[in-house]
């Protein structure tokens, strides 16, 4: 799936996701709003969600999107709150409006964010952060192809990320099995 396809499963994904809060929302803002207004904020539950610029000029065009740039006040950013209400359920709440996403919603939307993420800059930091957190799997179901290029073609089944492609280098292959196989 190349840059331009990945852009556009996510715009949509997204935009189902947050149609009925975003486009509301900035119908109703007044054109003297208050920019610094404070936004609440749940410990590491929220984060600020809006399309940005680069997205409305990436499906208006370049011109138009930098005039309705200029043209608008800068609204403040609805935010994003998600909670889990029950252990297969999430609720994402943008605005005051939730949504309740079933695990294959879950799956769609972690799958659709990941792409889109993969061609943003700047890229994940090269090392692992202090106080990451995350979940692993054990013993992951895997699948491996070789590509004509002589790259070996690795997919591992991660239980909350789903499916998760990695493409390496022969080069790369004796790393790997060295720093696997060192005592």
């Amino acid at each position: 799936m190349n840059l331009h396809e990945q852009l556009g499963a996510l715009e949509a994904g997204v935009d189902q996701l947050i149609q009925a809060v975003v486009a509301p929302q900035a119908q109703n803002i007044p054109e003297t709003g208050n920019e610094n207004a404070p936004q609440e904020a749940s410990a590491d539950k929220s984060v600020s969600a809006a399309k940005t610029a680069a997205e409305q000029t990436q499906t208006a065009g370049p011109q138009a999107g930098a005039a309705e740039e200029a043209a608008a006040p800068a609204a403040p950013l609805p935010t994003l709150e998600i909670n889990r209400p029950a252990q297969n359920e999430i609720t994402m709440t943008i605005g005051g409006q939730t949504v309740a996403l079933r695990p294959e919603q879950v799956g769609k939307l972690i799958e659709e964010l990941s792409n889109a993420r993969a061609s943003m800059t700047p890229e994940p930091p090269p090392g692992i952060p202090p106080g990451w957190r995350f979940v692993s799997t054990k013993n992951p179901v895997m699948a491996v192809q070789k590509q004509s290029n002589g790259d070996r073609l690795l997919v591992m089944r991660h239980t909350g990320h789903g499916w998760v492609p990695f493409t390496f280098s022969p080069d790369m292959v004796i790393q790997l099995y060295m720093m696997l196989t060192n005592k």
